[in-house]
């Protein structure tokens, strides 16, 4: 654990709003330190977790997000649903059905676990040895390169 910063977690309402006020979260939460090279994959990967869990979980939508000190951070969606999540592939026309393809393209490493009441679905980012330190990058994202890959 970061002797910067601290674990922390929230209870998310089971509506549209969730994915919003998750982003908002997750960067009012992150380790100035260690996370500022992997927020924008962070935000993205986390807005996909928390949309499954409200349209395809059940109520309460927890967020947790701590900080491993490599470099990286480790979010977890946590929902009452025991329906476990599958990448599939999506079709160039669907409008949805990417969410875990991404979190499996961009992340380190991911994974769910049953709980006491219903599911846990996490993700780890880690910062690449080429990022540059914090203030900015002069590389891309993840998220840049999936959208060169596949399109905007």
């Amino acid at each position: 654990m970061c002797e910067v910063t601290a674990a922390a977690s929230t209870t998310l309402p089971s509506d549209t709003s969730a994915p919003r006020l998750a982003r908002v979260f997750l960067r009012t939460a992150r380790c100035p330190q260690h996370h500022s090279t992997v927020l924008d994959d962070a935000e993205l990967l986390t807005s996909e977790l928390v949309t499954n869990a409200v349209v395809h979980g059940a109520p309460p939508v927890t967020l947790a997000v701590e900080c491993d000190t490599s470099s990286g951070m480790r979010v977890r969606v946590t929902d009452g649903s025991s329906r476990q999540p599958l990448p599939r592939a999506a079709r160039p026309a669907d409008v949805d059905g990417r969410g875990m393809a991404l979190v499996d393209l961009l992340s380190a490493a991911w994974g769910a676990e049953p709980t006491e009441h219903g599911k846990e679905v996490w993700f780890l980012l880690r910062r690449s040895p080429q990022s540059a330190p914090l203030g900015g990058s002069q590389g891309r994202s993840a998220r840049d390169e999936a959208a060169q890959r596949w399109g905007p």
